[in-house]
């Protein structure tokens, strides 16, 4: 079985910087999109940041410039470094997955795995 769990979550003050983490096992796809979404309480959930098995990377508009997702493929650890952090970033973010590499920043509801989720408060 696929098993996602995030971590690195906390309360941070504005501008400060956290680093979330998603430790990923029973991931047997050939190609792959997983990612970091987020969802804030009474809006839709969103993509942040992504990170396919050809090596490309996406970003919403909102956090380019500040959020940097990375994969350690040896450890199965997805990363995203969250820097300059701003009041509208806290969430719930979770870690999800999905066989194919084609684009899932947009499109939440395809992915396959899910994460329990790791809360994020900047004030």
């Amino acid at each position: 079985d696929v098993q996602l769990v995030e971590s690195g979550g906390g309360s941070v003050q504005v501008a400060g910087s956290l680093r979330l983490s998603c430790a990923a096992s029973g991931i047997t796809y050939g190609s792959y999109c997983m990612g970091w979404f987020r969802q804030a309480p009474g809006k839709e959930r969103e993509g942040v940041a992504t990170f396919d098995s050809d090596g490309d990377t996406s970003y919403g508009d909102s956090v380019k410039g500040r959020f940097t997702v990375s994969l350690d493929s040896a450890n199965n650890t997805l990363y995203l470094q969250m820097d300059n952090l701003r009041p509208e970033d806290t969430a719930m973010y979770y870690c999800a997955v999905r066989g194919g590499s084609w684009a899932c920043l947009d499109y939440y509801n395809e992915m396959e795995y899910w994460g329990k989720g790791t809360q994020v408060t900047v004030s």
